[in-house]
């Protein structure tokens, strides 16, 4: 054996020491990339060192870089993966989409003109680069995608649910959890009974990697002023991000529900 590849989510620092313990002659190689450009983005190269946790290099033909919410690159610091120059095999349109707006609406509304793939990405001052997980809504579970409204339908479909919140979180060792929020009707309290009936209409219903990892009772979920669930704020408060860095609370229809989630994430520990 001479080389070991791995793909699909951020290899922990953990892993690549139990690699090297177990077999120290092999160059352990790890990537990023997406089926969206049925390609990578970074991955090994043979005449760098291997270090625990990072990518080593962009790969050919890749503009990779970080980007903070103000559209300039950082270095050291954790930004928005995006590809600034078009590369090879990215789509050029969607299928069923003739005006291009599904398309454009995917990668290129944060950062017109750039590719905006929903990783977030720490570039090294060396070039390597850490992928730490999503940077939007979407929940990439055992490798597989979920939408959240597909879940939502089911779980607001139980008769004592009124509203619900469920979000995928990745943890700097390698974990992942996934929890689902649940707003319950006025004097319902969440017990066995109820888990259990929502865990199964999302076994039946979707599938078994559906099925959250917990299911929380919280008094009420924030939104924006348009009504939309704050998905990915919340989903930053649970990583330990601060909560007047991961939200603004002039745009929150009702700040105090980003506090309930500060203080569950501080008395739970952050990335659980």
């Amino acid at each position: 054996l001479v080389t070991m590849g791995s793909t699909g989510a951020p290899l922990p620092p953990l892993c690549y020491h139990w690699v090297y313990d177990a077999l120290p002659h092999v160059w352990l190689t790890s990537i990023t990339g997406g089926t969206d450009v049925a390609s990578a983005f970074a991955g090994g190269v043979v005449t760098l060192p291997v270090r625990a946790g990072e990518i080593q290099a962009p790969f050919l033909g890749v503009a990779l870089a970080a980007w903070n919410s103000e559209g300039r690159p950082v270095i050291a610091e954790v930004g928005e993966l995006v590809v600034t120059k078009p590369m090879p095999s990215m789509p050029i349109y969607f299928w069923n989409d003739p005006d291009g707006s599904r398309y454009r609406s995917a990668y290129f509304d944060t950062y017109p003109g750039v590719w905006r793939h929903g990783d977030w990405m720490t570039v090294t001052p060396r070039g390597s680069v850490i992928i730490h997980g999503r940077s939007d809504a979407t929940i990439n579970r055992q490798g597989v995608r979920m939408g959240s409204a597909e879940i939502y339908e089911v779980v607001e479909g139980v008769p004592e649910v009124s509203e619900s919140l469920v979000l995928g979180i990745e943890s700097a060792d390698g974990g992942y959890w996934m929890p689902l929020f649940v707003v319950l009707d006025e004097g319902r309290q969440l017990d066995e009974d109820l888990i259990h009936t929502i865990k199964m209409a999302l076994r039946s219903q979707m599938s078994p990697r559906h099925v959250p990892d917990d299911i929380i009772q919280v008094p009420k979920l924030p939104h924006t002023h348009t009504g939309k669930r704050m998905e990915i704020p919340i989903k930053r408060i649970l990583q330990g991000t601060p909560v007047d860095q991961a939200a603004n609370r002039a745009a929150v229809d009702d700040a105090t529900a980003l506090d309930w989630f500060a203080e569950f994430a501080r008395r739970n520990g952050a990335e659980k």
